[in-house]
Formats: structure tokens, sequence, C-alpha cells
């Protein structure tokens, strides 16, 4: 697909103040989520610091933070960046825009329920999907509406052809509806209490089918979406391959479903499923550096960019740590690497890998692009910053990452190591002294990491209060139904 320069008005042809809306507090939920997860990535350094008060133990805060990171920063992005993507690439305004104002405040609600709800201790206890059942029933009709508008949109559009970042999107919005709502099935007791339909080992299974899916379509397929758009964009050249993109789509589609079992390796799971799991994340291995190569090679000949522009780094670095991850990953579910990372700082690492270099990274590096075109300004207000960001970010996930490798790998070879007897050789209570420093590490990285997110923060109102230039066309690069030899595979 080629990037041509369209004139076009930024504000009249398309929905653009729910963008905004979005775009601003995916900033703001960012912010508030890594800091709740610092603060409990330094409980675990140093306990005294839940201070007594059960509301602020790490059994809470914990799935406050996932929750706030995953669903409302990252939700908050994929809206806004989906809603913008699908309404420049079919050249049509939203369909039902009330819908699409819906999708904004329920959401929202959605964020605050959980805000409320789960330092209560009122819970689930199910890994992210601990919210109770009438927030689960709210989730399941934004999740519906936001499938309308975006389904509409395509079904209304004004090109014959669907670009690759919207294949994404769809099979996102499609998989998500099916897994929240098979895994949320439950029996209520009261208005706040419920138990799951399913039971043992099925419970399990069906938990993380969700929890692996919900990893593979709303953390890598939805920001794959992201990144087929915002990245040709600003490098200013059409995608690699556009060929490579499809079948990057298809293969990473039909392979995902499959491969949560490996979550669940010696365990009471069907040693079939065990292995079935750890096949299709190994299968997993090629789609996933295809994408990344794909997105990497958009850069061929403007290599030169990565020098002066730091928002091409972003999203550059950021396939670079999903390359990382999407090999980390398939080779963890190998059943006799799993025996020494299961239960380990190993895997919350590896998660971290891929939320913080990857789904952050592109994210910032998205929202950069975008907040300038929403706002109708050349740039945003200070480069100098963004650099700033960059380097934070970066180094923010470098500490977490390594920290937690050397804590994860420590922890499962002390756990292994016996004397000639068969006797443990470490108590439990040696890995958690070992484990002090690489924690206060991780702790380090995240407080890079969200310090970032201020500059970022910063940046963002600066470029919003900026005085407003002329009103004048902006010049918007869009995705048009070329397909030039270039592009073959």
């Amino acid at each position: 697909m080629n990037l041509q320069s369209t004139a076009i008005p930024a504000t009249d042809d398309y929905e653009v103040t729910l963008i905004k809306l979005f775009s601003i507090m995916a900033v703001v939920y960012g912010i508030i989520g890594m800091g709740v997860g610092v603060f409990i990535a330094s409980q675990l350094a140093w306990p005294q610091l839940n201070f007594g008060i059960e509301w602020l133990t790490f059994s809470r805060l914990r799935p406050l933070h996932t929750n706030a990171v995953i669903f409302a920063f990252g939700g908050c992005a994929l809206f806004a960046t989906s809603y913008y993507i699908v309404q420049r690439t079919c050249k049509t305004r939203l369909f039902a825009p009330y819908l699409a104002w819906f999708t904004f405040w329920g959401w929202n609600l959605v964020i605050v329920a959980a805000v409320i709800t789960l330092p209560l201790g009122l819970t689930s206890s199910k890994e992210y999907a601990e919210l109770e059942w009438p927030i689960d029933i709210l989730i399941a009709l934004v999740w519906v509406a936001y499938a309308i508008v975006f389904f509409g949109t395509l079904f209304i559009r004004k090109t014959s052809h669907i670009y690759v970042a919207n294949w994404f999107f769809a099979a996102f919005i499609l998989a998500i509806a099916l897994l929240h709502i098979v895994n949320s099935f439950a029996i209520p007791l009261s208005f706040w209490k419920s138990y799951s339909l399913f039971g043992g080992a099925t419970d399990a299974m069906v938990q993380w089918w969700y929890g692996h899916n919900a990893v593979g379509f709303y953390l890598t397929a939805a920001f794959l979406g992201m990144m087929y758009y915002f990245v040709p964009v600003q490098i200013g050249r059409p995608v690699y391959s556009y060929r490579l993109s499809i079948i990057h789509f298809w293969a990473l589609i039909a392979s995902y479903m499959w491969a949560g079992g490996h979550h669940l390796h010696y365990s009471a799971l069907p040693d079939w499923a065990q292995s079935l799991g750890m096949v299709f994340s190994l299968i997993l291995f090629a789609p996933s550096w295809g994408g990344m190569i794909n997105g990497v090679l958009t850069l061929s000949g403007s290599w030169d960019k990565l020098r002066t522009d730091p928002i091409i780094r972003f999203l550059i670095v950021a396939l670079s740590f999903y390359a990382m991850s999407t090999f980390e990953g398939p080779m963890m579910s190998i059943k006799t690497v799993n025996a020494l990372s299961h239960n380990t700082d190993w895997t919350v690492g590896h998660v971290h890998s891929g939320a913080l270099g990857w789904v952050g990274m592109v994210t910032m590096g998205s929202l950069y692009v975008l907040i300038p075109r929403l706002w109708n300004k050349d740039k945003m207000y200070s480069i100098n910053l963004i650099t700033v960001h960059f380097w934070l970010a970066t180094a923010g996930t470098i500490f977490y990452i390594v920290s937690l490798w050397i804590s994860g790998i420590g922890q499962g070879m002390m756990w292994r190591a016996t004397n000639p007897d068969g006797t443990l050789v470490y108590s439990f209570v040696d890995t958690v002294l070992f484990s002090h420093y690489p924690y206060i590490g991780r702790a380090f990285g995240g407080l890079l990491y969200v310090s970032g997110m201020f500059v970022m923060a910063y940046n963002v109102y600066k470029t919003i209060t900026a005085p407003a230039p002329k009103k004048v066309a902006v010049v918007e690069p869009v995705v048009t139904e070329t397909v030039t030899a270039s592009q073959q595979v």
C-alpha cells in the first residue's frame, strides 16, 4: 500500500473530539497504572510500605495495577488509534457516533469501578479478569458497542480496500468479545460475589485460554494494528511488504488461540493439552518475527531518521522488544525450559519485556504521531523531551527485565538444587533473600519508566495548549489502494 499526502480538514470530515479524550486519558491512566506498579514493586523489596493498611497490600493493588495498565492505559490508546485509523483508511466518519461516545463513558465507568472494587478486595480472583460480574456485563455492553461502531465504519467505507491495520483491529475486537464472555461465565451469589461456572482443571484451562489470548489479541494483534499504520506514516513510506503483512495476519490469528496451555505445564491439565500449547507456541515464533521484520524493514533507505527522530526510535525499539519477547515466550513454553522458569520472576520479566518494551513504547510512539494531528499542530511541543522520554523508557525497561531475569533464573536454580541425599540445598527464605536486590533494581527500572510518562504528560499538555495556527487544511498521510511491485515479497 502507498502512503500519499492528501490535504484533508482535520476536524470537519472526521470524528476527532472523542479521539482527543481517549488519547488524553491514555496518558493519565498510564501515569496512574505505572505509578501503582512502582509502588507495589517497592513493596516486594520493602514490605513495610503497605503501612499495615489492608487496601494498600500487594494482593489488593496488584490487580489494580494490571487492570490500569492493560485496560485503562492500553484500552484508551486502542480506542483512540483504532477510531482514528479506521476513519482515515476508510475515508469516512465513524458509524453511529453516539454509540462511539457510549464506549468512551462506558469504558471509563468500568475503570472507575475497578479503582473502587479491587482495593476493597471485591474480586473474582481470575488473572486479568478480576472484576466482578456486574462490571463484566458493562464491559460486554461497551465491547458490543465498540464492535458495532468499528465494523459499521468498515461497512460504510468509501474505499474498496480494507487496510491491514483494520484487519488486526477487527480480529482483536471479535476475539476479545469471545474470550471475555466465555471466561466470565459465573454464578452470582450476591451483587459483588460470584463463582466461576467452570471447576478445577477446566476452569484453569478456560482462564489461560482467556489469559494468553488476551495477550495474543489484545496486547499483540491490536498493537500491531497501531504499528502497521503509524510506522509507515511517521517514516513517510509504505510498509515494506504488504503481502507479508497479510500473511503475518492470517498466520498469527490461526495459531494464537491454541497456545494458552503452556501456562499450565506440570499441572492437572491433561498432558496432550500441555503439549499442544507448547507446539503452537513454537509455531508462533514464525509469524511474530515475520511481522517484526516487516515493520523494521519499512525503515529501509531511511535509517538516518533514527538519529534525528525520537518517535521513530520509539517505534523501532518497540519492534525490537516485540522480537525479543516473542522469541523468549516460545522458548519458555518448552517443557524442559519451563521446568526452570515456571513460577519464577523470569516469567514476570518476560511479561514486562512485552508490556513495557513492546506495548508501552509502540503506544507512546503512536500517540506522539497522533496528538499533533488531532490538535492541528505541526509537531509536538518539544522533540528534546521526546528524546528524554525515549531514554527513560528504554533504560527503565532494561533495568526491569534484567533484574527479573537474574532473580528468576536464580530462583529456579536454587529451588532445583539438592544435596546428595536428596534434601534441598536452599530454603524458600534463602530465595527470598536472594531476590531482594533484584527487586530493588526492578523498582528503580519502573521508576525510570513512569518518570518518562510524566515527561510525556508535560509535553502533551504544552502541545495542546500551544497557540493554534491559522485554520488551514492539514496534510495528512493517507493509505491508498495502490500496490507497487516493490512491495511484493
